[in-house]
C-alpha cells in the first residue's frame, strides 16, 4: 500500500533520514520506534508532503507520491495526526472536525463520517461547542485523531500520541488506536512508547540517527535483547 524506497530527507545542511526503505500493506499496523532525534517525525512528514525528499521514491497504492503537496496526499487517502496534535484552539470542537472533512468527498459522507467519530469518541459530541484549546490533553489527541478519521482516509500517521499523556490516558488512547485499526484502517506509527505500541502493531522498524537500524514483526522485535534493553526497560 506505502512504499518507500532510500528515501534521504532533511532541514537545510542538515540530513535527518538516511536511505530509508519501508513498506506498510493494506491493513496493517506499522511502527516505527527510536530516541529522540532519530528522524521519525522527519520520515512521517516526508509521507505527508510537508517536506520533499531529497533522493528516493514515495508510492501510495502504486501511485508515486514524490514531490506531491500535502493537499494532494490527503487526497489519496492519508491523513496525519501531527505531534503536539495541531488543532485550531480557538475554535469549538465541531468546527475542527468539519476542518477534518474539507475534500469534496469527505464533505458528501460528513454526517455518516460525524457520526462514526462520535461513537468512537463520545466526549466529543458533549463537547462540540467547546474550544479545542480548553480541553484537556487526552481529549484534544481524541480531537487531532477524530479530525483526521472525517477525511475517511486509507491510511493513517500518528506522530508521537502518547506524548505528553498521563500514564492512564496512554492505556485508553492505545485501546481507542486499537479499535480504529479494528474498523479496518491501515496505520503508521511513530512512537516512543515503545513498550505498548509493540502490543499494539503488526510490525515494526526501529529508527536510529536517521537509519532504518532494526526491522521485523512486532512480537520478535520485543525479544531482541537490544531492544529489550534499550527501549523496553527490560
Amino acid at each position: 500500500m506505502l512504499a518507500l524506497h532510500e528515501v534521504t530527507a532533511g532541514y537545510g545542511h542538515f540530513t535527518a533520514l538516511w536511505a530509508v526503505s519501508l513498506r506498510v500493506e493494506r491493513g496493517e499496523a506499522v511502527a516505527v520506534v527510536g530516541p529522540n532525534g532519530a528522524g521519525k517525525t522527519t520520515l512521517l512528514r516526508v509521507i505527508s508532503g510537508v517536506i520533499a525528499p531529497r533522493t528516493g521514491t514515495l508510492a501510495f497504492e502504486s501511485t508515486p507520491l514524490t514531490g506531491r503537496p500535502p493537499h494532494e496526499v490527503v487526497a489519496r487517502g492519508i491523513a496525519h495526526v501531527p505531534e503536539g496534535r495541531r488543532l485550531f484552539p480557538a475554535l469549538t470542537v465541531a468546527e475542527n472536525l468539519r476542518m477534518g472533512a474539507f475534500l469534496p468527498a469527505a464533505r458528501r459522507t460528513f454526517a455518516e463520517t460525524l457520526e462514526r467519530v462520535h461513537a468512537l469518541f463520545p466526549v466529543l459530541a458533549e463537547r462540540r461547542q467547546q474550544r479545542a484549546g480548553s480541553l484537556s490533553g487526552g481529549e484534544q489527541q481524541m480531537l487531532a485523531i477524530g479530525r483526521a478519521l472525517m477525511s475517511r482516509p486509507k491510511l493513517i500517521l500518528f506522530d508521537e500520541p502518547s506524548m505528553g499523556l498521563a500514564p492512564v490516558m496512554v492505556l485508553r488512547l492505545f485501546d481507542l488506536i486499537r479499535k480504529i485499526r479494528e474498523e479496518g484502517y491501515t496505520i503508521l506509527i511513530v512512537e516512543q512508547n515503545v513498550r505498548q505500541v509493540l502490543k499494539l502493531v503488526d510490525r515494526a522498524y526501529l529508527l536510529e540517527v536517521g537509519r532504518i537500524r532494526m526491522e521485523g514483526r512486532a512480537d520478535e522485535l520485543s525479544e531482541q535483547d537490544f531492544v529489550r534493553k534499550a527501549y523496553v526497560g527490560l
